[in-house]
């Protein structure tokens, strides 16, 4: 499974590519949403770990813009943003799940799981 980890906060960012790496899955790095746009154009992620707050592009515009080129590729919102509106603004904009941080990597990981067995149409 490959996967874009979507952070601009690069020892979090390489953090959890490197706990990705050591579950088996294949982890890049984007510290931008308008990186996080071109890499997903060009590349099949199965998964996309995305921060909200992004320089360039915002990660809630990178999700629209995702899901509105068609792309099934299941999204994780992880983020500081914890108030219900974001959470459910985020979620409307194509999200498959929404994190908010401090988290725990477990849950993170359970999370990855279950967003990547979801069936997609």
């Amino acid at each position: 499974m490959r996967n874009l980890i979507t952070e601009d906060e690069k020892d979090l960012a390489e953090a959890l590519a490197r706990g990705m790496r050591k579950q088996g899955y294949a982890a890049d790095i984007a510290y931008d949403g308008e990186e996080a746009l071109v890499m997903a154009e060009v590349n099949d992620y199965d998964l996309i770990i995305l921060d909200l707050n992004l320089p360039k592009i915002d990660g809630v515009e990178v999700c629209r813009r995702i899901r509105a080129s068609g792309s099934p590729t299941g999204i994780l919102m992880l983020t500081a943003r914890s108030r219900l509106d974001d959470r459910v603004d985020g979620l409307d904009k194509g999200a498959d799940d929404y994190l908010v941080k401090p988290f725990h990597f477990p849950e993170l990981l359970a999370t990855v799981r279950a967003i990547l067995t979801c069936p997609r149409i």
